[in-house]
């Protein structure tokens, strides 16, 4: 039986559209007609041996075969271009200087340092691990060279900086144990039992300390919903408040990219709170037009966000 050899270019094809949510989007983004494109996804079914996509409505769904396939094309592309980057730029010098804020480090850090070591083993990296608000300082100071930043739209004393980049929008959630219905805290019970809104216990919060601007955005929308509340734990690690919240503290709020496996996000309809707005992960450059080596950990950084993503 003939080995199958499956086209990288193909493959981009396909993987660019299932990731731009169209392939005629994908074939202008790739620069070729969308009957190319047609053509390259009817050339890798053939070489799949069986059906990648079904209908559904006027587009097109994977099938499970389809799925197993997008895993697979991303891994070889991801292999491919990592190659790329690794012989253009193995002889590359230098630092790079990046920040990020502490959520992001277990989730994002360790697959982005990996590939751009092995592709850069001569170019240092400076790490910053910072609050939002250090991190912006560091940025307007020039002492970093990218950043990814969370961002709550309307948050006080949260200056526009340039060079700016959204790379996703998730809601912000109320954040509680892994098993809350195992606690026999007083105010979960309380709240539980006595019915969605009917609570007049305050709600304890597990928040980071007062430089944070998430605490007002979350304090905001209880106080208009009218919902009594108490700070029960502050902190300035996020670690700390993870363990407090696991720990039946309180309640806490953040995004659930990646959030650790001891707490979860809760369903706010479910316990009579009130939906909290959307956050944004924002990475920025302090140039418009950055070095290589910036460059290159941008686009890292942006496919690693991108993979997280797709777990939700």
């Amino acid at each position: 039986m003939a080995q199958v050899l499956f086209d990288l270019d193909v493959l981009r094809s396909f993987s660019t559209g299932m990731a731009l949510g169209s392939y005629a989007r994908a074939a202008d983004r790739l620069g070729r007609s969308t009957s190319a494109v047609s053509a390259q996804l009817k050339k890798l079914e053939s070489q799949a041996g069986t059906p990648l996509f079904r209908r559904a409505g006027r587009g097109l769904q994977l099938t499970d075969a389809g799925e197993t396939m997008l895993a697979y094309a991303r891994r070889m592309l991801e292999i491919n271009d990592e190659a790329a980057a690794a012989m253009r730029g193995a002889d590359l010098e230098g630092w790079v200087r990046l920040g990020v804020q502490e959520n992001l480090g277990e989730s994002v850090l360790p697959a982005v340092l990996a590939r751009f070591s092995r592709a850069h083993p001569k170019v240092r990296i400076e790490a910053c691990m910072a609050r939002s608000v250090e991190l912006r300082e560091r940025l307007r100071l020039g002492q970093l060279d990218i950043a990814l930043i969370w961002e709550v739209k309307g948050a006080v004393g949260v200056a526009e900086l340039p060079n700016r980049e959204r790379l996703i929008r998730l809601p912000l959630q109320w954040v509680g144990p892994a098993e809350p219905e195992s606690l026999d805290a007083p105010w979960w019970t309380e709240r539980r039992l006595s019915g969605v809104g009917r609570s007049h216990e305050p709600l304890p919060l597990v928040l980071l300390d007062a430089s944070c601007p998430l605490r007002a955005t979350v304090t905001n929308a209880l106080d208009r919903a009218g919902i009594p509340w108490r700070h029960a734990f502050t902190s300035s690690s996020l670690s700390a408040l993870w363990a407090a919240t696991s720990a039946g503290l309180g309640l806490s709020a953040l995004t659930a990219f990646g959030l650790p496996a001891h707490v979860r996000a809760l369903d706010p309809a479910l316990i009579g709170l009130p939906s909290l707005p959307p956050m944004t992960l924002a990475m920025y450059r302090a140039q418009a037009e950055p070095e290589p080596l910036v460059a290159r950990l941008a686009d890292l950084l942006r496919d690693a966000v991108a993979e997280g993503k797709r777990a939700f």
